[in-house]
């Protein structure tokens, strides 16, 4: 599972964020979420849109996020959202564009801009369209005129234009739809932010569009209020963590697919006093071991980020394993502890017992920092089976866009109920170097 962090204001934009991001990376975080926000990066209409480089881009705190987060080995999950003035008519933000290719034509631009082509702008895996879209502070209208609920269908043709956008920039990229927040209303009420329930609205895209392509669904399972425990039951179709499992079966009987894989891009707990109805640190600290109890047994569940990494002064969320001080928080072994052995770098894979010579991917975002893509990588195979050596090679692949390689475990054949332990040792002549260790399990 990738495991990490989303924090802006202290990743990307705090004075110190160098220092806090060598300690995302020690709290074993293997993903960062970061915001990009469509207004602020296209102020003014770009005079060709779909070009990663048209001189109307802001994109300079971007690029040193993604390049800092690939330094330390990290990916980079990039939610797309918010409208220009220009593409909306002078609309707030969370109004969609008049045209939707003007969305597609700027996802395309950013996704090809971290496609890994280009020197010095990194491969960016995990792009996400919109955030929490079945919120009207997030995407307006929810509804019509006549209280009908109308945010679903809007939001299908603007995840289909973001994806066909995202694709075509980057095509190795993957894409989540949806973002939703883990609860909401289906109906108006007077005085109160429009608001439709998670599976409601998810149901509402499929209807709109059951064709619909994407790589996950993202989701938000905040408890609410904000002091509940993980394990807060609530009425579906509002969708916490213990209702993940009939959102899931539901997911893959609208789209009629199988195993859509879902990735939780945002979850965390508030403490006091910073907020004042949050938890307590003790309980914050025994509810993160709760949740990554309960998401490492959802076999959907590709990626975890918490929100946030510190409270900061301009964070409106005190959910951090670390205070405004810098000190650690009660919870913050226990987040380490916990995110460590869901390592996707050095991971699990399984293999059909009786296949031959299995083929690993092994990520080495770290290589890209300092290789072109293409460099040989010289690596050492041992594999071990019960603590003993039962196959040693010497590989050469090539480093791939995406900053993996191919490992081949040649003349190896994976036996049912088995395990093994594949050591490997990857350098180049630029003298990078990298240690990886992949369970490998026969089923």
């Amino acid at each position: 599972m990738w495991v990490g962090f989303h924090d802006d204001p202290v990743l990307r934009y705090d004075a110190d964020r160098q220092s806090e991001l060598d300690l995302a990376r020690k709290n074993n975080a293997t993903v960062l979420r970061t915001l990009v926000n469509w207004r602020q990066t296209a102020p003014k209409r770009p005079g060709n849109a779909a070009n990663p480089f048209d001189p109307v881009y802001k994109f300079d705190d971007l690029d040193e996020f993604v390049r800092s987060a690939q330094v330390r080995g990290m990916e980079v999950v990039i939610t797309i959202w918010g409208t220009p003035a220009w593409a909306n008519g002078n609309k707030a933000a969370q109004f969609l564009p008049a045209n939707v290719n003007d969305f597609k034509n700027f996802c395309r631009a950013v996704a090809s801009r971290y496609s890994g082509r280009f020197p010095g702008y990194p491969f960016v895996r995990f792009f996400g369209i919109w955030n929490e879209s079945n919120l009207g502070n997030f995407l307006s209208p929810q509804f019509n005129s006549k209280g009908a609920i109308v945010s679903p269908a809007n939001y299908a043709k603007l995840a289909a234009a973001g994806y066909s956008g995202i694709k075509a920039g980057n095509a190795k990229a993957l894409v989540a739809v949806g973002e939703t927040s883990s609860h909401g209303r289906d109906k108006k009420k007077e005085g109160q932010t429009d608001t439709v329930a998670p599976a409601t609205f998810m149901k509402g895209v499929a209807k709109a569009n059951k064709k619909l392509k994407f790589d996950a669904w993202a989701h938000h399972p905040y408890p609410f209020p904000v002091a509940l425990p993980p394990t807060q039951k609530v009425r579906y179709p509002n969708v916490t963590l213990s209702t993940m499992p009939q959102f899931e079966s539901d997911l893959d009987k609208a789209f009629g697919r199988k195993n859509i894989r879902v990735w939780i891009t945002e979850y965390g707990h508030e403490t006091k006093p910073g907020e004042p109805h949050g938890v307590t640190e003790a309980q914050q600290a025994r509810y993160v071991t709760q949740v990554f109890s309960i998401v490492k047994k959802d076999t959907r569940v590709g990626m975890f980020v918490w929100f946030v990494f510190r409270d900061s002064p301009t964070s409106l969320w005190q959910s951090g394993i670390y205070r405004r001080t810098g000190a650690p928080k009660l919870a913050q072994p226990k987040w380490a502890s916990a995110a460590k052995p869901l390592d996707m770098i050095n991971g699990k894979v399984t293999f059909k017992g009786g296949t031959r010579s299995p083929t690993l991917t092994v990520y080495l975002r770290e290589f890209c920092a300092n290789n072109p893509v293409g460099t040989p990588v010289f690596t050492s195979v041992g594999t071990l089976l019960g603590g003993l050596t039962v196959q040693t090679s010497q590989v050469t692949p090539l480093l791939a866009i995406d900053c993996t390689i191919p490992v081949r475990l040649n003349g190896l054949t994976i036996a049912k109920g088995k395990t093994y332990t594949v050591k490997i040792s990857a350098n180049t002549e630029a003298a990078t170097t990298a240690q990886r260790t992949i369970t490998v399990v026969g089923t």
